[in-house]
């Protein structure tokens, strides 16, 4: 991390006053943390605009396990992809339903293919890719 810098911004009245009620919701100490925070994720998003750049991505599935062939049909297509995903987490949501959640490390436009692939397995109820940095550069 580097030398820390001051600086000045000038804001509408009202905008300062949307922004730090705001700051109170997500309880950040300070205006300049949450600054950052936005700063950070301005950066992160500009960055997975790149289809080559590095990410990590989180895949969310719910599905009912009861569906013909569905859990096989999930686990060829992670196996498939074994170098990508690099961690799963399986859930029991109730006696018909299970949750996912797979983390995949790749190029983003890889994320993206290997989520497609997953939510639009026949079956799958609900699916939700979130994409971040792997912060190496940040």
């Amino acid at each position: 991390m580097g030398n820390t810098v001051r600086f000045g911004i000038s804001l509408d009245e009202k905008l300062l006053a949307n922004f730090d009620q705001l700051i109170e919701q997500k309880s950040y100490m300070n205006r300049s943390e949450a600054i950052r925070d936005l700063i950070r994720a301005s950066l992160v998003e500009e960055r997975l605009g790149s289809e080559d750049q590095e990410a990590v991505g989180t895949v969310t599935l719910v599905y009912n396990h009861h569906v013909r062939d569905l859990s096989d049909k999930l686990t060829e297509h992670q196996h498939s992809h074994h170098d990508q995903i690099i961690s799963a987490l399986h859930v029991h949501l109730d006696a018909h339903n299970c949750l996912e959640v797979l983390i995949v490390r790749a190029a983003v436009r890889d994320i993206k293919q290997i989520a497609n692939e997953l939510i639009g397995v026949k079956g799958v109820k609900h699916g939700k890719l979130v994409m971040t940095t792997t912060a190496e550069d940040l």
